[in-house]
């Protein structure tokens, strides 16, 4: 893979910026795990009580495997940084725009691709 034309700067500042949204999402995820074991211990007296803990749950859940998702975004992002291939789409190889990268820094796609990936139209390649 070439290496690309973002300068030292450029590239430590988004480094900076994924590391810290790393640290967000960890922490958040540890919360939102530990806040679904707390709603699991409170013991539930009527229907009303367990079926709000049920959703509260249900939430907590969705919301972690989000925060998860996530997660997974930025630390590949951040092992492309480390590889030379940051700010690369891994599906076409193309430069992604400067923009777009401000953005979403861990996004892992060029518009294009991104676009395409959501029509269900690009074979998924975990990078």
């Amino acid at each position: 893979m070439k290496l690309l034309s973002m300068d030292k700067k450029k590239l430590e500042a988004f480094k900076k910026r994924l590391e810290t949204r790393q640290h967000e999402l960890r922490r958040m995820v540890s919360r939102t795990e530990q806040d679904g074991r707390t709603v699991d211990e409170d013991s539930a007296q009527d229907i009303a009580d367990r079926a709000a803990s049920s959703y509260t749950k249900e939430f907590l859940f969705h919301q972690s495997n989000n925060d998860r998702q996530l997660l997974q975004m930025v630390e590949g992002a951040l092992s492309r940084i480390r590889e030379g291939s940051f700010g690369e789409c891994i599906s076409c190889g193309k430069e992604i725009n400067a923009k777009r990268l401000e953005a979403v820094p861990w996004t892992r796609h060029c518009i294009e691709c991104q676009e395409k990936a959501e029509q269900g139209l690009l074979e998924e390649t975990h990078g």
